[in-house]
């Protein structure tokens, strides 16, 4: 089994890492102090199990557990913690355990072999063990290579479906990200607008609407290079909306 350890505390990761050498078939590949990091070495070293403490600077262990769940296969989430309020929000996040710190040898035992109960059930299925988790996230995550992009979604002005991919068109420039354009409208409805069915468009970005020569209406973005064709079903609900920005 391959475990990443992510937290903040070179203590608390030095105890897991010394736990985790006393039991069997198990290797530490990398370690992390904050959720940007693990998700980094989760893109890079493919691990079977991802150890999160909750309370890290940046992205916090609850946020990287909705990141990993796109991922392709999605390791198994176990949250490490020295607070047990947060327990409700690690199960919401799919955690496959909740250990409360200092965690003890018997009951990361336990949470390993749930782990593999878990790994067993998901190959028997055929699943890769990706799936929704409730709670909008502060950043999307592009994968490129073996590494990752994390994209503030302020930083978003729209989002454009092509394919099985989307293009996230930012501050920064442009990446593709694997995920479905009614998925990231389910989530952040209420950033995003949308105007056509393959594409949304953050709802400050939108400056104005306007009539091509051909008939066709458009939108006006702040920080686009051209404007954006707005489908016909989607004009009287964009003009509603426009009314209450």
């Amino acid at each position: 089994m391959r475990v990443v350890i992510a937290d903040d505390e070179p203590l608390a990761r030095e105890r897991l890492r010394g736990l985790l050498a006393e039991q069997r078939g198990v290797e530490v590949v990398a370690e992390a102090a904050d959720g940007q990091h693990a998700l980094h070495a989760c893109a890079e070293h493919r691990p079977d199990l991802v150890l999160l403490d909750i309370a890290m600077p940046g992205i916090d262990g609850l946020e990287a557990a909705r990141h990993l769940a796109a991922f392709d296969p999605r390791p198994a989430v176990v949250f490490c913690t020295a607070y047990d309020a947060h327990a409700l929000s690690a199960f919401e996040a799919e955690a496959i355990d909740y250990l409360v710190k200092p965690v003890r040898a018997e009951r990361l035992a336990a949470a390993l072999e749930r782990v593999r109960t878990f790994a067993a059930g998901r190959e028997k299925n055929g699943d890769n063990g990706a799936g929704p988790v409730g709670q909008r996230r502060s950043h999307l995550c592009a994968r490129l290579r073996g590494s990752l992009r994390l994209i503030p979604i302020e930083d978003v002005h729209y989002l454009h479906a092509e394919e099985k991919y989307v293009v996230v068109h930012h501050a920064r420039g442009e990446d593709l990200i694997e995920e479905s354009l009614k998925s990231l409208e389910d989530e952040f409805g209420e950033r995003f607008v949308r105007i056509h069915r393959n594409c949304l468009v953050a709802r400050h970005e939108i400056v104005e609407l306007r009539r091509a020569p051909d008939g066709h209406v458009q939108a006006v973005l702040r920080h686009g290079k051209a404007p954006l064709e707005v489908s016909r079903r989607c004009v009287s609900g964009l003009k509603e909306t426009l009314k209450h920005l």
